[in-house]
């Protein structure tokens, strides 16, 4: 019987894959009683054994385990199209993926060998680390970010308790796919920006 950490692993995994699929531009022109119908399909045919596994289990073979931020973030993106409803603000949105993004312009270079600093071992329980995460939380929270708060707050409770079976805070923080969808996010947004900035000057 598959223990927790494997339970939510591939909760993880297929929340993820049916949040990109209801973001697909034929997906999301469908009216929302399809849209729920496909979304609850998907999390079925992705839990679902097939054989020995399910097949999430071989995403997840490839993926490794998303960071509970990831996670989170496919909550939100599944609400709008099954419910019709916006979990959070786009503002807040952006302003965790650009977090996120520079995080990982820093984090991931570093961490695969430029410069002498590791900042992955800072996840290993490292007090300063962690304060300083607790403390940016509040300044979140208190600023009405609470999608950082919450991101921050859940993958620490993930970590303390070991929900993964990572014991590195980052893991829990942020992961690579993550990484990859804040960074082209950002540079997205920027180029529509300098665009419109553009235009209106023309204009």
């Amino acid at each position: 019987m598959p223990n927790f950490t494997d339970l939510t692993g591939l909760a993880s995994v297929a929340s993820a894959t049916t949040a990109v699929l209801l973001q697909l531009p034929g997906v999301a022109k469908l009216l929302l009683r399809r849209k729920k119908l496909l979304a609850g399909a998907a999390l079925v045919l992705l839990l679902v054994p097939f054989g020995a596994m399910p097949f999430a289990a071989y995403l997840r073979g490839m993926t490794g385990d998303l960071s509970i931020t990831t996670l989170i973030l496919s909550w939100c993106a599944m609400l709008r199209p099954c419910f019709g409803c916006v979990a959070v603000e786009p503002k807040h949105r952006l302003a965790l993926l650009g977090l996120i993004a520079l995080s990982a312009i820093v984090f991931y270079p570093m961490a695969l060998g430029v410069g002498t600093y590791d900042p992955y071992r800072l996840g290993y329980g490292e007090p300063i680390f962690v304060a300083a995460l607790f403390l940016f939380a509040i300044v979140a929270c208190l600023r009405g970010v609470l999608l950082i708060s919450l991101c921050i707050a859940s993958a620490t409770f993930a970590w303390a308790v070991g929900w993964y079976e990572s014991g590195n805070l980052m893991d829990y923080l942020l992961d690579p796919f993550l990484a990859v969808y804040a960074l082209a996010t950002i540079i997205s947004f920027g180029a529509e920006s300098l665009f419109e900035l553009r235009r209106d000057k023309l204009g």
